[in-house]
């Protein structure tokens, strides 16, 4: 038997980080939204999708982990100086490691497999945006993926909306805050494509991301994508239909609601 046919098809482990000490609107990730904990329309869209062997919450939160134990979903508490949603992604992924490796379980976690950073502030996403998100795995040289939707004009000057720009082969050039590209001419037939928070990311690039050298590019933008085209690791970028709504305000949770109200 060929080793091609005897390669086990990567493991695919979706991890929610639910901080709860947000600065900008305490607590979101517990706040009620259409009748339900933000948190929680983010996990059943994650588990609507069907494409995770496992799905589970990473917090530094006592209460988060009450609520989730209280529903029957996997969670993990993770240090609460953790910088980032990949650097909580990147505990659980040691976490699981040795878990696995104490119970000598025979499926041991592999560098092929795929760790989803799906953003617990999300309570739009939907479960295209998964199927989309782990398209390009199926090509074994792709390492990290993300999702973008046509921005909207009120978008585009919007620093609170991150634009990408794409190569032809579906790799990211760069991402920004600013109106990317700089329409010199005011040409009427400009793409935007906005960047959604969902990234997706094999498990050898995830376990190097806390080693990567500071990214200055980074820091000036806060975008943590902006670490791995800095140091350059490719960043496949897959288009979507469906625009969500990050929710870092009152007004954010309250445009989410009424979407969320009217879906329903």
């Amino acid at each position: 038997m060929s080793s091609s046919s005897t390669a086990l098809k990567p493991q695919v482990i979706g991890v929610i980080p639910a901080r709860l000490a947000s600065t900008r609107l305490p607590r979101k990730v517990l706040r009620e939204i259409a009748g339900k904990p933000m948190l929680a329309w983010v996990y059943e869209a994650a588990a609507a999708a069907r494409v995770f062997d496992r799905l589970l919450v990473a917090t530094d939160s006592h209460e988060v982990l009450e609520l989730c134990r209280g529903r029957g979903w996997e969670c993990r508490l993770t240090p609460a100086e953790l910088a980032s949603g990949t650097d909580r992604v990147h505990a659980v992924s040691r976490q699981l490691t040795a878990e696995q490796a104490r119970n000598n379980q025979p499926r041991a976690l592999s560098d092929e497999d795929i760790f989803v950073n799906i953003q617990g502030d999300e309570p739009l996403l939907r479960p295209e945006h998964f199927h989309a998100l782990l398209r390009p795995f199926a090509q074994a040289h792709v390492d990290v993926t993300t999702v973008t939707t046509p921005c909207p004009a009120d978008g585009i000057q919007n620093p609170n909306t991150v634009k990408a720009v794409v190569d032809r082969e579906g790799r990211a050039l760069y991402f920004s805050r600013a109106p990317i590209p700089w329409n010199r001419d005011n040409k009427p037939d400009v793409q935007y494509w906005k960047h959604l928070g969902l990234y997706a990311y094999r498990k050898r690039v995830l376990q190097r991301f806390p080693e990567l050298p500071a990214s200055q590019l980074e820091a000036a933008e806060r975008l943590e994508q902006l670490r791995l085209l800095e140091n350059g690791i490719s960043i496949h970028v897959q288009p979507v239909e469906f625009d969500t709504i990050g929710v870092d305000t009152e007004e954010d949770l309250q445009t989410a609601a009424a979407v969320l109200r009217q879906r329903k």
